[in-house]
């Protein structure tokens, strides 16, 4: 499974490049915090897998990494996806090194 840190998703972030950000945490979780990213819980991923881009970067994450891997693995393995990147760490790393300000729970 490819990953990306935060330090490299603030990156491309910052330089304006062409990726989708999918967060697959429940959309309570979504409410306390988030990173712009489009909000498809994991229990949905297969079946809301139309919303997901196949012609560029998708990074997917989560609250610290390991449901986003499970979401990648479901996808690659189902439907052959082969664009993914798990946000290592999740929500979790980007308050520790990117946004301290950032609520997390």
């Amino acid at each position: 499974m490819k990953e990306i840190t935060v330090e490299e998703l603030k990156k491309m972030i910052d330089n304006a490049e062409d990726f989708q950000l999918i967060d697959v945490r429940e959309s309570f979780e979504y409410e306390v915090s988030h990173l712009n990213g489009e909000n498809i819980p994991l229990s949905g991923i297969i079946v809301e897998s139309d919303k997901i881009a196949t012609d560029k970067p998708v990074i997917v994450q989560c609250r610290s990494g390991k449901r986003s891997a499970a979401a990648i693995m479901q996808l690659e393995q189902q439907l052959g996806y082969e664009n993914l990147y798990n946000l290592e760490g999740g929500i979790l790393a980007w308050k520790e090194k990117i946004d301290p300000s950032i609520p997390v729970y």
